[in-house]
């Protein structure tokens, strides 16, 4: 059985009857996103359970071998070379483990949101496609599509038609907007439902961005529970 990741959890009512499991970016823990769902506008959503995990603490190559907070290691500056697949794998288990505790605990796939900034935007959308139950969305913020060349035979078609938000800034040197383009692109060619959003910003959070995303989690969560 795989260990649950520690974990932030901010409950908008009692016994919520939605969950949105928000994955971290390098570096940081499950602190740097729970500070936003106060500024999320979610009167138009049912009670939400709002997860932030911490990623386990690793070496990133790119860093110089620093040990710090990553779902998996980066290799080299362009994000697809020499990919780290088995630290992908590990995390892929751990994450679908809070999925699954999400599920047991009453709150139905089809009413779980899973989000992520950069590298746990790759995070979100590696797993979210291969799970095998329909989940409500994928938010995927100043990411990318890791491990494309394994994704056509991986994929789950429980997910083929879930609602994809991709999110990017125009100025983003550390995920740059033609790596996120290229797999909006695959994922588009492949069928999924797709809505891009493009940003004035780096590799950050922009206010307009933080709207939405309200937006969006009201559409794919307010119609999902009565």
């Amino acid at each position: 059985m795989t260990e649950l990741l520690p974990h932030i959890q901010i409950d908008t009512t009692p016994n919520p009857g939605a969950a949105v499991i928000w994955l971290h970016g390098l570096g940081a823990d499950g602190n740097d996103f729970a500070g936003l769902v106060p500024e999320l506008d979610l009167s138009g959503c049912p009670g939400i359970r709002f997860i932030f995990p911490h990623a386990p603490s690793m070496p990133v190559t790119i860093n110089g071998g620093y040990v710090m907070p990553a779902w998996y290691d980066i290799r080299g500056a362009d994000l697809t070379s020499r990919q780290d697949e088995p630290g992908i794998r590990v995390s892929e288990k751990a994450i679908t483990a809070l999925l699954e505790r999400e599920i047991a605990r009453g709150i139905p796939a089809k009413n779980i949101v899973l989000a992520g900034f950069s590298q746990g935007s790759a995070m979100a959308l590696h797993t979210g496609l291969r799970f095998p139950a329909p989940l409500a969305g994928i938010m995927a913020l100043s990411g990318y599509l890791p491990l494309a060349d394994r994704f056509p035979a991986e994929r789950s078609h429980a997910n083929a038609d879930t609602p994809i938000f991709m999110a990017h800034g125009s100025q983003d040197p550390v995920v740059v907007p033609a790596r996120g383009e290229a797999s909006r692109d695959l994922l588009k060619a492949s069928g999924y439902n797709v809505a891009w959003h493009i940003y004035p910003m780096p590799h950050s959070v922009h206010p307009r961005e933080v709207a939405d995303i309200s937006v969006f989690l009201t559409r794919v969560l307010a119609p999902k529970v009565a």
